[in-house]
């Protein structure tokens, strides 16, 4: 293969040029362009495998492809993040028309996951027949035009539509469980349909139609199905191992998954709990033994759970992100108060350093009286920074934080909290941002508070961790990499800074102790808590453009070591979520909502499609 060659080039042993027998699965002026083109010689036919790529960024963007039978994913993957699902290709639509038409490489990974069948027409042949049929401009120019407008109202299109279910070990049936899921999608306003082994022996051109007849497909497989089960595997967008959680997981687990949902790790889990436990036990086996995504709890008869499940699937799931700042951030607990409110739903939630305490709260099951009390009593009644030590590493001992730590989050795993959580440390050690998703709440909280020079650093595994803020203050991004839906974030860090009255040595230091406020720390704390939580303007810029709804509370009065401005703090929250999400054109949920299948244009943004 030449250099920089599309991976598709060399003509593998999977690629054949054989005559395509079938219609092509649209009438719109584009499918009748490749099919004209096919059957004069310009465009040419190849099997893509499951698994295989189409093209990757960087590569040039010198044919137009057409995808006949099959699914493509789009990717991206920034260096130190997971890859980020960008969105589908289905059967009928085009593949790689943003970057040809604009003469750029492509941006994203293109890959088959599933077996495909798929049509290339050369960038000067595809312009050639287009001055034939002046309708084909047209449809993409209006296609073009859809995407770009859902992009910049941050619309979801091109996301997952066909996902499965797989039971892990025999017991009750999960069929019921995912007839309620269809139920719930329904209830959204989704054509869904639920099948199962009774279709394994469909023709290939069934599952083509089911899923294109329906927003929605669920493939559902029994313990017992094992052959249905690998149909299942290599079917779906995404797949989903249904076990229990009130049982450890099995010495051996099947994956059933296609190259591709593993290697994109695109497949998740499912623990149902018993509706009478208070708190999810024994998680993190579950996911060592699974290797998932992510994980989501069903309480048997939880409404909530199935609910937060359906909106997860259909993209209208709420994620909240909170950043660092100190006291300040005591602003989160009034921007969850207006969330809860205004009935928004909370489904995933992350943070760091003080965001990630709250977040940890709300992960917890804190309802809003619980919040503030906790909070109050960690951080407000009493300082949490006043164990003064001589500074060898840190000016404090850190052990009041880790009592309180322990006294409000015990000996909790992430993985056994009933809703999805996430925080971010800084790893000195490896030099970029440590991704908390399992193992014990407490310590990864530590972690992703542990101010340099303030409190001593935590370590794990022979890492270095200081708090998350240092190297990722505001985690939408790592959100964004989670879950499709709508993003909520809450900023602390703008407004009136540290000033060169916050370093001034104190005019007299007896009054200084006496009065009580060296509990606050020297000035010096001051500067380093303000340092490692700076925001800059191209942060705040990111920020804007993962989130769906910013929230930046006014909180200039507020100083980002005075741990008793609680009231002002929250107020502050209060007001400004509250502004934020009154003046919005629709609800949160509706702000990434796909059209139905009548409306959907189809394809992916813009962005993911170059």
């Amino acid at each position: 293969m030449r250099p920089n060659a599309p991976l598709w080039s060399s003509l593998p042993p999977w690629v054949s040029v054989r005559a395509v027998e079938t219609p092509l699965p649209d009438d719109s002026a584009l499918a009748r362009l490749f099919d004209r083109a096919w059957r004069g010689g310009a465009a040419a036919w190849f099997s893509l495998p499951g698994g295989a790529p189409l093209f990757a960024p960087g590569e040039p963007a010198d044919q137009l492809f057409f995808l006949k039978t099959g699914r493509l994913g789009a990717f991206r993957k920034e260096e130190g993040q997971e890859p980020q699902f960008l969105g589908v290709i289905r059967p009928g639509e085009p593949a790689g028309e943003m970057a040809l038409i604009a003469g750029a490489a492509h941006s994203a990974n293109m890959v088959a996951l599933r077996d495909s069948e798929v049509l290339r027409l050369p960038r000067d042949d595809f312009f050639a027949a287009a001055e034939d049929d002046p309708a084909v401009m047209l449809e993409l120019s209006r296609l073009m035009i859809r995407r770009t407008r859902q992009a910049q109202t941050h619309a979801a299109i091109g996301d997952p539509s066909v996902f499965g279910f797989i039971a892990v070990e025999p017991g009750a049936a999960i069929r019921p469980i995912v007839e309620r899921l269809a139920r719930c999608i329904e209830a959204l306003g989704y054509a869904v349909t639920v099948e199962g082994s009774e279709s394994q022996l469909a023709p290939t051109e069934w599952f083509s139609n089911v899923e294109r007849e329906h927003d929605f497909v669920l493939y559902v497989a029994e313990a017992d199905e094992n052959a249905w089960k690998h149909v299942v595997g290599r079917q779906v967008d995404r797949l989903f191992r249904v076990g229990r959680g009130d049982r450890p997981p099995p010495a051996t687990i099947p994956s059933y998954a296609s190259g591709p949902l593993q290697s994109q790790r695109l497949v998740d889990l499912i623990l149902l709990q018993p509706a009478s436990r208070t708190r999810p036990e024994g998680s993190d086996a579950w996911m060592d033994a699974t290797q998932a995504a992510r994980l989501f709890h069903l309480r048997e008869n939880g409404v909530a759970d199935m609910q937060r499940l359906a909106r997860v699937l259909t993209g209208q799931s709420v994620g909240l992100v909170l950043s660092g700042g100190g006291a300040r951030a005591y602003a989160h607990i009034g921007a969850i108060q207006a969330l809860r409110e205004r009935g928004v739903p909370i489904d995933f939630v992350g943070g760091a350093s003080m965001g990630a305490i709250v977040a940890g709260g709300l992960a917890m099951g804190w309802d809003d009286g619980e919040m503030e009390t906790r909070i109050r009593k960690a951080f407000v009644d009493t300082s949490p920074l006043d164990d003064i030590a001589f500074p060898l590493i840190a000016m404090t001992r850190g052990e009041k934080v880790r009592t309180r730590l322990d006294e409000h989050f015990g000996d909790v795993a992430i993985s056994d909290l009933w809703l999805p959580f996430f925080c971010v440390s800084s790893n000195l050690t490896s030099g970029a941002y440590q991704l908390h998703r399992t193992g014990p709440l407490q310590a990864a909280l530590r972690a992703s508070i542990s101010l340099p020079g303030v409190l001593p650093p935590a370590t794990d595994q022979g890492a270095v961790l200081v708090d998350g803020a240092v190297m990722k203050n505001f985690p939408a991004d790592v959100m964004r990499s989670f879950q499709l839906g709508p993003i909520v974030g809450v900023d602390v860090t703008r407004g009136r800074s540290i000033t060169p009255e916050d370093v001034v040595r104190p005019p007299s230091l007896w009054k200084w102790i006496f009065s009580g406020e060296w509990r606050e720390g020297p000035p010096i704390v001051a500067l380093l808590m303000r340092a490692a939580t700076v925001t800059t303007g191209r942060d705040l810029a990111a920020a804007r453009e993962a989130t769906d709804v910013l929230i930046t509370p006014k909180l200039e009065g507020v100083d980002i070591r005075d741990w008793r401005a609680f009231e002002p703090a929250v107020k502050a929250g209060h007001l400004a979520a509250s502004v934020a999400l009154d003046g919005l054109h629709a609800p949160v949920t509706e702000l990434r909502r796909r059209p139905s299948l009548a409306d959907r244009g189809g394809g992916l943004t813009p962005a993911a499609r170059r």
